[in-house]
């Protein structure tokens, strides 16, 4: 069959890794000073409930796709491709550069790049200083909506081609029709350009919050989790445990949290986006 080797890769390079993670998740191996490992069960998911930190981080994770991706990317990225529509193509080309050029940077590089920008002698705090506004170190009073607004300044770009692609496919007679009829700008965009653009926002949403939650170069490169762990998200929690404290089978069981997590958002998302009856 023609889809035979497609297969086999996926199993190979997807499923295979999957499973094994599964099978680690279940056990207390060690990434140094052991011989073996031991099956425990579930005893690594009742540690993971029991751990304050592993709670801080679930709510620290859930703060930071709310509001860079979910808020963020997705309402910029909107808001840019309606005002995109309606500008010269110079304006759009220009716009679009810029944009596009931090979605195309590496994700390490964006987190430097956000790091000079936040740091107490970064860029925010000159800005501020030359309008004689206070200045702080953003990095420590407020790091987990620092790494926020990067991820928003790095992944905009995504939402916006997406709702410039969905916006150029609405028929401008409809949203000239409604005009004559009187209905304002807000009006057209809830009654009109949101229902026929709905799947294309559920699918937005779905990519960017599955993208934002494996996120993890772009905090460590800004915060490595800190400081304390006030910026610690799970991908970062989950690092340092299995990595920085060698606990390879509760890392990977905070791993396969993780993916559960992503599976229920994909759940709401893809009941959000089927079609009304």
């Amino acid at each position: 069959m023609p889809i035979t080797p497609a297969t086999v890769l996926l199993l190979l390079f997807l499923a295979g890794p999957i499973a094994y993670c599964a099978y680690i998740a279940f056990t207390d191996m060690q990434l140094t000073g052991q011989a073996s490992a031991s099956f425990v069960g579930f005893d690594n998911f009742k540690k993971a409930f029991g751990d304050a930190n592993f709670r801080n981080s679930v709510v620290l994770t859930l703060i930071f796709t709310l509001v860079s991706s979910i808020l963020g990317q997705n309402t910029l990225g909107l808001t840019l491709a309606s005002l995109m529509a309606r500008s010269t193509k110079f304006v759009r080309s220009v716009t679009g550069a810029v944009v596009i050029c931090a979605w195309v940077l590496p994700e390490i590089v964006a987190g430097f790049l956000l790091y000079t920008f936040f740091s107490k002698e970064g860029t925010l705090n000159e800005i501020l200083a030359f309008l004689h506004l206070p200045s702080q170190n953003w990095l420590f009073t407020l790091p987990i909506m620092a790494v926020s607004f990067a991820n928003v300044w790095r992944g905009t770009a995504f939402s916006m081609l997406v709702y410039s692609a969905a916006l150029s496919e609405i028929p401008k007679e409809v949203t000239e029709s409604a005009e004559v009829d009187g209905a304002g700008s807000w009006q057209r965009l809830w009654h009109i350009t949101l229902p026929m653009i709905r799947r294309s926002i559920g699918t937005n949403l779905m990519l960017n919050t599955l993208q934002t939650l494996s996120v993890f170069g772009l905090i460590w490169a800004m915060t490595r989790g800190g400081p304390g762990n006030r910026s610690q998200t799970l991908p970062i929690f989950m690092y340092d445990q299995a990595f920085n404290k060698s606990l390879i089978g509760y890392g990977t069981a905070v791993a396969l949290l993780l993916l559960v997590v992503g599976a229920l958002f994909s759940v709401v998302y893809l009941r959000l986006m089927r079609e009304e009856v």
